[in-house]
């Protein structure tokens, strides 16, 4: 089993930058990904990276502003969040895969370990 511990949110004004951590309990050879769910609204996936970092997908609105990245000699992942939008508030949540052989996935479904989430805020 492993466990994700997310960190990093906070309140922001638009316009500011944040950087988001997720910290593995143990290595994961596998796709880690980042989703996203506001108030009222259903879990939306925002980007991953492979287990090498080789391929990396994000949604085409936070394409430019949202970068993820990954250092597998600490387990963790990064969501690198520039030019935040009020829309952009909601608890961000990690996740990973657990077949290393997968490649980019962005269904919920197909994640088998998530991290508690931590909140993003943003005020206009």
């Amino acid at each position: 089993q492993v466990q994700l511990v997310e960190s990093g949110g906070g309140s922001v004004q638009a316009g500011d930058s944040l950087r988001l951590s997720c910290a593995a309990s143990a290595r994961t050879f596998s796709t880690m990904g980042w989703f996203r769910q506001a108030p009222g609204k259903e879990r939306e996936f925002v980007a991953c990276i492979t287990w090498n970092g080789a391929s990396t997908y994000s949604t085409d609105s936070m394409k430019g502003r949202f970068t993820i990245s990954r250092d597998n000699s600490k387990n963790t992942v990064y969501l690198e969040m520039n030019s935040l939008k009020p829309e952009d508030t909601a608890v961000y949540y990690c996740a990973a895969n657990r077949n290393p052989l997968v490649g980019v996935i962005i269904t919920p479904g197909d994640y088998d370990y998530w991290g508690q989430g931590t909140q993003v805020t943003v005020s206009s």
